[in-house]
């Protein structure tokens, strides 16, 4: 491969400068370099670890007994040392990455098959580590001179095409299942021995320990009695000193309920001084003060109406007093008239005596009449009770009626001594 100038390579690759400049070639893992064209040459080489399945089927152990093994092997050609990369480019440079994997796998094989023929089925079924250390080993000391590492080797299986592993492991099995059933059976026989110790030993610590418990029982008791005389002596006195202070602190609060009650009562009694002294001068400014107002008014008004009435009455007076003089003189002269008159009258009754009294009677009576039954006349209902031995209804009324006039000459009589009845019969 001819280039020029700077070539570079990842850190899983080397460079191969070889040619002009150069006595061996020039190995550089994972950087770069200049490179002269057609005096000089350069090649890669891949650094990248290999995965390799190692199978090897049906390969007689030591013992002649046929397995099969598969291990898996993780190798790489290392870049960081220059001679086994110097070894690895002598053997590989040009090979591509399979004709490498190849090379690695056929050798592993041979030195795995190698190992498995000089062990047997139980050492290698057994001891797994042994044999991929063994593998290793061999392998790492012959790859190395190819200039490749084996980083890593794995056992991963083991088969047995005729089922010795199989009566090996049932074999085992056997084995291990007549140890689990003897181990089982001494196992129970030392449980029950020491179950029976264990029961023995339990039984005498119960007894014991019964026996500790009753001492303790009979301490606990005496102590208790002790305790409880000692605690009810205590109790009483607490209920004592409780039951007294109780009476201290019931006096106390009644006391101080009497100290509220003063206090409240004092109160009370301000309060009710403030409501009376509130009411004397509600009292003051809405009845005394207005009855005063009131007073003066009507004392103003009497004293008015006193001035008024002294003047009415003095012209009242005077007036009466001209009233009554013009009264008088109407008196004087009415009396004058009626003096005449009746001189007349008297002058006439003279002459027609008894004529002129029955005159007089005549126009008298329907008068009286008229003035006994007015009051009957504005009566609504008049209820009359007979004893059926005289006269009723409206009849009855006119009887009592004129009865009332009938004693008309005779209360004339009483009052006058004039005995109307008897002048009437004279005449």
């Amino acid at each position: 491969m001819d280039t020029c100038g700077f070539v570079t390579c990842g850190p899983n690759e080397a460079l191969v400068v070889s040619g002009c400049c150069y006595g061996k070639p020039l190995l550089v893992p994972g950087g770069r370099v200049f490179v002269w064209p057609i005096v000089q040459q350069v090649q890669k080489i891949s650094l990248n670890t290999m995965t390799l399945q190692v199978e090897s089927p049906t390969v007689y152990t030591c013992q002649g007994v046929p397995i099969s093994v598969t291990g898996i092997a993780q190798v790489k050609i290392q870049g960081q040392n220059e001679e086994m990369l110097s070894t690895a480019c002598e053997q590989f440079l040009g090979k591509s990455q399979d004709e490498i994997h190849n090379i690695a796998l056929v050798t592993l094989e041979g030195h795995q098959r190698a190992i498995m023929g000089s062990m047997t089925v139980e050492e290698i079924y057994k001891d797994r580590k042994k044999f991929s250390k063994e593998v290793f080993e061999v392998a790492s000391s012959d790859l190395v001179n190819m200039g490749i590492t084996v980083v890593s080797y794995t056992l991963k299986d083991i088969r047995d095409e005729e089922g010795y592993l199989k009566a090996l492991g049932m074999a085992r099995t056997a084995e291990v299942k007549r140890d689990a059933r003897i181990g089982e059976a001494e196992a129970r026989r030392d449980a029950q021995i020491r179950e029976a110790i264990a029961e023995e030993q339990r039984m005498a610590a119960r007894f014991l320990n019964d026996t500790e418990i009753a001492k303790a029982q009979r301490d606990f008791e005496l102590k208790k009695a002790a305790y409880d005389v000692e605690v009810q002596t205590k109790k009483a006195e607490a209920e004592m000193a409780f039951e007294l202070q109780a009476a201290k602190t019931k006096q106390r609060i009644m006391e101080e309920q009497m100290q509220v009650k003063v206090v409240e009562r004092s109160q009370e009694i301000a309060v009710a001084e403030q409501e009376m002294l509130r009411r004397i001068k509600e009292l003051d400014a809405t009845v005394r003060r207005p009855a005063d107002a009131e007073k003066y008014r009507l004392e103003k008004l009497a004293e008015a109406n006193r001035l008024r009435q002294v003047m009415e009455a003095e012209a009242e007076a005077e007036a009466i007093k001209i009233r009554g003089d013009a009264e008088a003189s109407a008196i004087e002269a009415k009396a004058k008239a009626e003096a005449e008159q009746m001189a007349k009258k008297a002058a006439a009754m003279s002459e027609y005596k008894s004529a002129a009294m029955i005159d007089m009677l005549l126009e008298t009576l329907p008068k009286v009449a008229a003035e006994v039954a007015a009051p009957l006349s504005q009566a609504k209902k008049i209820t009359m009770v007979s004893s059926g031995n005289g006269a009723i209804g409206a009849e009855k009324l006119t009887e009592e009626v004129l009865n009332i006039v009938n004693r008309v000459p005779a209360l004339v009589k009483n009052l006058t001594g004039v005995d109307i009845a008897k002048s009437v019969h004279a005449a």
